[in-house]
């Protein structure tokens, strides 16, 4: 008798214990589908303005961090814990973190909003920052995500984003296309430059306004060197480069102008 009056007590803790965690747990799902909703709204919403995708992904992004930490507040109230005085017991803890571990966070944080606020960099755009190049794909609440060209995703802290040159090599419409070429010191030089004009100037990806040019770089040891220079649109820019590069080749050997390759002179002396 007694061990059925132990067991009749222990059924009904068991349900409740039971009963809590089914709870906690329907929040803790019914939590996460409310803040992927709240979160489309939000982005719907800041869509229908006129602030950059950047700026959006930056605010959902923080938006749905904000939103996951109330759902994991309230999953852990639903299990019966005290989230009030839990939050007490912890905050001497979130004061070390916040003297020591979360000092870099909150300055990638602040840079994070400097850099979706001011632009320098914007999503799809290619950048050079802080050593790493790539395309932007995205400005996080700490840290810069970019994409090489050989498909290596980086990520780089904002603060050290903000806080280093920015080379944007997407931000403007055109850019000028430098190709470099030299020419044997036998050569008549003017043969050479009307060349490479009539090639610049008869590419149709090859901007009229600016004027392609060219500029003399160096006297080398072996060569004269020159440096081509057309204008493309920015998104043109790397089939320029090989048109104009493969085709200067074609263009010197077509008309005999010699592209010479280093080579040294040996005088040898019989005594």
């Amino acid at each position: 008798m007694a061990d059925l009056s132990i067991l009749s007590q222990t059924i009904p803790y068991t349900s409740v214990a039971v009963s809590k965690v089914l709870f906690a747990l329907i929040v803790l799902v019914a939590g996460f589908i409310l803040v992927k909703i709240v979160v489309s709204m939000f982005n719907n919403g800041l869509k229908k303005t006129k602030l950059p995708e950047l700026v959006i992904e930056f605010l959902s992004r923080f938006l749905t961090a904000l939103l996951y930490v109330v759902v994991i507040l309230a999953f852990i109230g639903a299990l019966g814990f005290a989230v009030g005085s839990m939050m007490i017991s912890l905050s001497a803890v979130l004061g070390l973190v916040l003297g020591f571990g979360m000092q870099d966070s909150l300055s990638n944080m602040a840079a994070g909003v400097w850099i979706a606020s001011l632009r320098p960099i914007d999503k799809n755009e290619y950048v050079k920052v802080n050593g790493s190049s790539g395309t932007v794909t995205a400005v996080g609440i700490l840290a810069t995500e970019l994409l090489t060209p050989d498909n290596k995703y980086v990520t780089i802290p904002n603060k050290l984003v903000w806080g280093s040159p920015i080379v944007n090599a997407t931000r403007m419409p055109t850019r000028r296309v430098d190709v470099n070429v030299g020419v044997s010191y036998d050569s008549d030089l003017n043969i050479p430059i009307q060349v490479a004009l009539d090639l610049m100037k008869n590419n149709p990806l090859v901007l009229s306004d600016p004027a392609p040019g060219i500029v003399t770089k160096e006297l080398a040891d072996s060569s004269v060197n020159f440096q081509l220079r057309p204008w493309a649109k920015t998104e043109d820019y790397w089939t320029v480069k090989f048109e104009i590069t493969s085709g200067i080749f074609e263009a010197f050997k077509k008309e005999g102008v010699v592209i010479p390759y280093p080579q040294v002179d040996v005088h040898m002396k019989n005594e």
